[in-house]
């Protein structure tokens, strides 16, 4: 073919990447001493080393190093004999530290790419343009942070030793999502790679030796699921990062509950690409090319859904079908590939599966007409018609270059299927009218979503998931506090409730009887199993009876908090306004409540009317902050902003403790209300009758039906019901040890954000115990990208 054939046909021909350096370097490389702990290079304690293959041909490219628990144990002192030092440096020093590091990696940022290439089989126009630069962004970043942390962060000091464990998708951006916050907040780290893509965190090993990051700081250890176990169960570690799938993530929080470590997760997810009819779909096309086949789809906020509005359904599908003809799959060191290998054979075999699967289930799915490469694990850009919402294509994260569509009538329907899925982790939105993707966008359930454009991403924005695809945030401001710790004013340790063994002695005189109901969807409520719980004075008198609360209780609560739409679309200043009702309300009744706290828990006249008061003021901060909790506008270094919006998490199941009763459950109960939240509160199983005295004050305080509801009852038994139903959003629980371990255990069914005290109660009087900590755990971030410019 000469030079005018090419031409017209427009063929590109051959642009490999020169492979000499990466070469040269895994040939001078002991892969058996790769385990970088302490600063120095050991090899694994039992001898095992694993391999990591080429997935373009899948050669050997080196044996490493198999870390065991003993080596893990040897990191973890390694860490903790630095942390010390290093947490007690100023933020200059660290930030010399991390703006060498990043210096550092941009000296090396080629081999870098290549590596990465070889290694994980992505195209080298992505490790080369996209997540070499990001990766080094991240830490030049981060170094900002450590020098501003004091100002930026007050009362606010690093977690401590930080177990990380990251996927072979994006080896070294997320090694750089995780270690770069974790300097700049004074952490030390042991981080572990994916199996499938050890070295370029080995070489980033040797960047962090050149660049004078102290010994100890960060351990970088080589190894599979028993190095991983070990992280995760180490008694020396107080946080865990993990990025990987839903189902390893439940695993891990479930193994960490009780523990009192840290946990941000970042999981799969199931993204939406939403096309409405007026978008421009000639960019749409391309920014579909982005969002599924960017890293072989291996993505995990990849763009698998394609929502389609069904006017332009057909124009549309066609020009998918045309682009898709025209990508290239080969060589990933081809610089005109598109599309390289998946990761591992086991990789390719799943992704067929789930083909075969999708297809058997009734979806049309379609490829274009081209050859494969002869050796590696190469499968075709896959675009799957038909997909009912039930189809498994639809339904799980399939994790390659497979692109499952639906069609939708209207806005509402849109936002409908695009939530009809178990994750939350990202969007896409198309439309050229920016009113109709602003509205979109706070409707979906994803912490990042994309206006005419996918996969942007930048270390000032903060990135991360809502439901199954997990908590925590990654990036930017939100970033950071995931490395962060601020002292809670703890009160003491909570004993496991004992209601049921107080004797309980009969009122003197002639007095009516009172049972107090439970509240639900804005009235009173008998319990469904139409049992009672006798609640003594501080002299062991019968002081009345409440509501004794079960299973079904919880769940017609959670139903009539899920149904309560008309408080978290009301404005903030509307809440706020309610909140200040609120607290005018109780404020006419303050010496009531302060005679029943006397009554209930022996406390002073002094001391309780205090309560009361505090308890007002509560209710006022929170209505005073309601409209000033305000989420940022980032400008990342492109053509475009980041909303960073506050939403509700949802619905909000709180188990207040016996300390200070009154005060405890308004102080947890008003920040949720404030940001929008709907609530299920457990108030103090041994003075629950605080509680329903506040029945009235609510019922006449303007707040919607079901926006606050209280069961009394058992604490245990009932935070293991709230902890266990799904349609929870958010769990905060105050009560012993044993209840709060089982509730973060039981929370694995969605993920739900659980805070608990650890079997310790706060002190609820202090200024600590109240602003913007609690405000923190009631807000969920959603970064919305806005571009702009033609």
């Amino acid at each position: 073919m000469n030079i005018l054939d090419r031409y017209h046909a427009m063929e590109y021909g051959p642009a490999p990447e020169a492979r000499n350096e990466a070469d040269a370097w895994l040939a001078a490389r002991d892969f058996g001493r790769a385990l970088f702990i302490g600063g120095d290079w050991k090899a694994a304690s039992g001898g095992k080393t694993f391999e990591t293959s080429e997935p373009s041909s899948g050669k050997l490219l080196a044996k490493i190093s198999d870390a065991n628990a003993v080596d893990i144990d040897a990191a973890v002192a390694a860490a903790t004999k630095a942390l010390p030092k290093w947490s007690a440096a100023s933020g200059y020093q660290r930030a010399k530290v991390l703006y060498a590091i990043g210096r550092a990696m941009q000296r090396h940022q080629r081999l870098f790419a290549v590596l990465e290439t070889i290694d994980n089989g992505k195209p080298i126009r992505e490790s080369r343009d996209i997540d070499v630069p990001l990766a080094i962004r991240h830490f030049i970043h981060h170094a900002g942070w450590a020098q501003a942390l004091d100002k930026d962060f007050p009362g606010h000091r690093g977690v401590g030793v930080v177990g990380q464990i990251i996927p072979w998708n994006f080896p070294l951006l997320m090694l750089a999502w995780k270690i770069a916050p974790a300097l700049a907040a004074g952490c030390t780290v042991v981080l572990k790679p994916a199996e499938f893509t050890p070295l370029t965190s080995i070489l980033f090993a040797e960047i962090c030796e050149r660049a004078g990051v102290p010994k100890g700081v960060v351990n970088i250890v080589q190894g599979g699921p028993e190095a991983g176990v070990a992280i995760v169960n180490h008694p020396g570690v107080q946080k865990i990062a993990f990025t990987g799938s839903s189902e390893v993530g439940k695993i891990i929080r479930k193994a960490t509950a009780g523990s009192g470590k840290k946990l941000s997760l970042e999981l799969g997810g199931k993204s939406a690409f939403i096309v409405f009819e007026d978008a421009d779909l000639d960019s749409a096309v391309e920014g579909l090319v982005d969002g599924i086949w960017f890293n072989q789809g291996q993505v995990c906020c990849a763009g698998s859904r394609l929502l389609v509005q069904e006017g332009i359904a057909d124009a549309l599908i066609a020009k998918v079908k045309t682009r898709m003809s025209r990508l290239r799959v080969g060589s990933p060191l081809d610089k005109n590939t598109d599309i390289g290998p998946l990761v591992d054979l086991t990789q390719l075999d799943r992704v067929k599966g789930l083909v075969a699967e999708g297809a058997r289930q009734g979806a049309v799915c379609w490829q274009p007409d081209a050859a494969l490469p002869s050796s590696g694990y190469y499968h075709l850009p896959t675009l799957a018609t038909g997909v009912s919402p039930a189809n498994i294509l639809a339904q799980e994260e399939v994790f390659g270059p497979v692109l499952a569509t639906m069609t939708f009538r209207n806005t509402e329907e849109a936002i409908e299927l695009a939530n009809n899925t178990r994750y939350g982790l990202a969007a896409s939105v198309w439309s050229e009218n920016v009113n109709l993707a602003l509205h979109v966008a706070p409707q979906l359930k994803a912490g990042v979503v994309w206006v005419n454009g996918t996969n942007m991403f930048d270390a000032a924005c903060g990135f991360g998931g809502y439901r199954e695809s997990g908590f925590g945030r990654e990036g930017g401001r939100e970033g950071m506090f995931e490395y962060l710790t601020a002292k809670l004013p703890l009160g003491p340790v909570i004993k496991p409730a004992t209601t049921s063994a107080q004797p309980v002695e009969q009122p003197d005189g002639d007095t009516i009887d009172r049972t107090a109901k439970l509240f639900i969807g804005g009235k009173q409520v008998r319990p469904d199993g139409n049992y009672s719980l006798a609640i003594a004075t501080a002299k062991g008198k019968l002081a009345g009876e409440v509501g004794l609360g079960s299973r079904k209780d919880i769940r017609d609560a959670v139903s009539a908090a899920r149904g309560a739409k008309a408080w978290p679309e009301a404005t903030a200043y509307n809440r706020s306004q309610v909140l200040y009702y609120l607290g005018e309300n109780l404020s006419g009744r303050a010496g009531e409540f302060a005679a029943r706290l006397t009554e209930l828990t022996g406390a002073t006249p002094k001391a309780a009317r205090e309560e009361v008061e505090q308890s007002i003021e509560r209710l006022f901060l929170y209505a005073g902050l309601a409209d000033k909790f305000e989420g940022r506008v980032h400008q990342p270094p492109a053509r475009a902003v980041t909303l960073a919006l506050h939403e509700p998490v949802g619905v909000v199941g709180i188990v207040a403790p016996d300390s200070s009763p009154l005060l405890g459950l308004i102080s947890l109960v008003a920040p949720a209300l404030a940001m929008g939240n709907t609530v299920v509160a457990v108030p103090s199983e041994r003075y629950p009758l605080l509680a329903t005295d506040l029945y009235q004050v609510i019922e006449y305080s303007d707040i919607p039906s079901g926006a606050i509801n209280i069961v009394t009852g058992r604490s245990a038994e009932l935070a293991g019901v709230l902890a266990k139903h799904d349609d929870v959003d958010g769990l905060w629980v105050f009560a012993d040890a044993e209840t709060c371990a089982k509730a973060e255990a039981e929370s694995i069914g969605n993920l739900k954000r659980v805070w608990s005290g650890n079997g310790r109660s706060l002190d609820w009087a202090s200024d600590e115990a109240a602003g913007d900590a609690f405000l923190r755990r009631a807000v969920e971030v959603k970064n919305v990208w806005v571009p702009y410019g033609d």
